[in-house]
């Protein structure tokens, strides 16, 4: 009976963590969706400004609006001003893997979809696994991800 009451504790959390993850990952796609929708209606400056207040209104928690151009140059970083300005396109992640060269093939070929890799947890401070969502608008990579708990 002891087992019973384990696994079924177990699976509980299970689909707690699950429903979690994707209520995580509905919020970073609300997030772009709201951030492209912003660029359109405000223009680029006004916007790249606005997603780099860290008290703005694109950052919530550990979810953050980040904008690379299609050559990988960070122009905006919700979480991290150093990398504003800086050319990223083979930075690597824990891995080795080139992860902003992969979410601009995601957003070059598709306009939108999701990139997986490891990156530090701004309130962690951990490297964690991290899945992002991204979307094109004209020269522009607008993403926010979310951390895998």
């Amino acid at each position: 009976m002891r087992i019973i009451r384990i696994a079924a504790l177990a699976i509980a959390a299970f689909a707690v963590s699950v429903s979690a993850h994707a209520n995580d990952a509905a919020e970073a796609t609300a997030m772009v969706k709201r951030a492209v929708a912003f660029i359109k209606e405000n223009g680029r400056d006004k916007a790249l400004a606005e997603f780099n207040n860290p008290a703005g209104s694109f950052k919530k928690g550990d979810l953050y609006i980040f904008v690379t151009n299609v050559k990988g140059t960070m122009l905006a970083n919700g979480a991290n001003a150093k990398l504003i300005g800086k050319e990223l396109i083979d930075l690597k992640d824990s891995d080795g893997k080139f992860f902003v060269k992969e979410y601009i093939e995601v957003a070059n070929t598709k306009g939108a979809g999701w990139s997986d890799y490891k990156w530090v947890n701004p309130t962690t401070k951990a490297i964690e696994a991290k899945s992002t969502y991204v979307e094109k608008v004209d020269d522009l990579v607008v993403g926010c991800g979310i951390y895998k708990k």
